[in-house]
């Protein structure tokens, strides 16, 4: 066990990082795979980009092109797909159908909660509150959210 560790780690040392769209990829990784570790790229959407770019799914993130990997962020930053695929359908600001990726896609869903919680709505006072957006009970789940209340546990009496 201890020699496929110790081999591991240097397979991981060893390995080479690819940098597309900001973020650094282990070289070792499948393509699919090594886009999906990016913020804002899911499977689906992954898949798409393999499709439309022409690059085979199975292939080593390392064996890419510097061509390949230009047109996979060139892609990115103008995807030309259906609106489902995309993580940012009707836009509150411009109703457009967007695909963000990295922290610009943080950074605006932050501003969204913001923006719930500013003008009160009910989304908005859950998450002030901690507690579940979207309308599961909360009854057994989500305890560790909940405020210590006086009668947390049982004493015994001495």
């Amino acid at each position: 066990m201890m020699v496929e560790d110790k081999k591991r780690q240097q397979e991981i040392e060893g390995a080479v990082l690819v940098r597309i769209l900001g973020k650094d990829i282990r070289g070792d990784k499948k393509v699919l795979v090594g886009l999906r570790s990016i913020n804002g790229i899911s499977w689906a959407f992954g898949n798409a980009i393999c499709k439309k770019v022409g690059i085979d799914k199975d292939k080593r993130i390392q064996e890419l092109t510097p061509e390949e990997r230009g047109n996979i962020e060139e892609f990115v930053n103008n995807p030309e797909l259906l609106g489902f695929l995309k993580n940012r359908q009707k836009d509150f600001d411009s109703g457009d159908d967007k695909h963000l990726h990295g922290s610009d896609l943080k950074l605006r869903k932050e501003f969204d909660v913001k923006r719930l919680k500013k003008i009160k709505s009910y989304r908005g006072i859950r998450h002030t509150l901690g507690l579940p957006t979207r309308g599961q009970r909360t009854k057994a789940n989500f305890r560790k959210n909940r405020k210590k209340s006086g009668a947390v546990g049982v004493k015994k009496k001495k």
